[in-house]
């Protein structure tokens, strides 16, 4: 007999298709809205915290791929500012020994740097830019501002300078301050 009391879930469901609620009972609908009203509001804040939850969820992997990408450049930056008085030091080696297996070695490390998006800044010949080039020593030349000496290379990694040039810089002396250095120097 209790097997016949018990319904199942999907007979309550079937009957609570066809079953129309009592309608005209006094409080029986009023009751009703405000039982569909409270529902209503608990699926709105249910959808809100679940949007809330979401876009937490969507901005802590924002973050952390923002934190992992700073974390590569760091570690590349810190591997690349060892590497480069070892890459002067093969240039520098380079200009008084000649010596075809010096240069591959300093041509094949240039080149594992190059891989790693690491460039190197061409300034020589150029229009001294303070963005590009430290000017380390100012001399008497033919153009005003121009570079005619690198030190020492500058790099940049992708767009950004992560070491400027080290260069010479010329100044064009017009004759009216030739004529005061001479004067001066008297």
């Amino acid at each position: 007999m209790q097997d016949k009391q018990k319904k199942t879930e999907k007979e309550h469901i079937q009957e609570a298709k066809y079953h129309k609620p009592a309608v005209g009972k006094p409080g029986h609908d009023a009751h009703l809205v405000q039982e569909l009203s409270k529902l209503k509001q608990e699926l709105t804040d249910n959808k809100n915290r679940y949007l809330r939850a979401l876009a937490d969820y969507q901005n802590l992997e924002k973050r952390v791929n923002e934190e992992r990408q700073e974390g590569q450049k760091q570690a590349v930056m810190q591997v690349l500012n060892r590497l480069f008085p070892v890459l002067d030091n093969l240039e520098k080696a380079e200009v008084f020994i000649k010596d075809p297996g010096l240069k591959m070695v300093k041509d094949s490390l240039a080149q594992v740097l190059a891989d790693f998006g690491l460039q190197k800044l061409e300034v020589l010949g150029k229009e001294y830019d303070p963005f590009f080039a430290e000017a380390v020593e100012i001399v008497h030349g033919e153009k005003d501002n121009q570079v005619i000496e690198v030190l020492q290379a500058g790099y940049q990694l992708g767009k950004k300078v992560i070491r400027p040039a080290r260069v010479k810089v010329s100044k064009k002396i017009t004759q009216d301050k030739q004529e005061k250095v001479i004067k001066n120097s008297v």
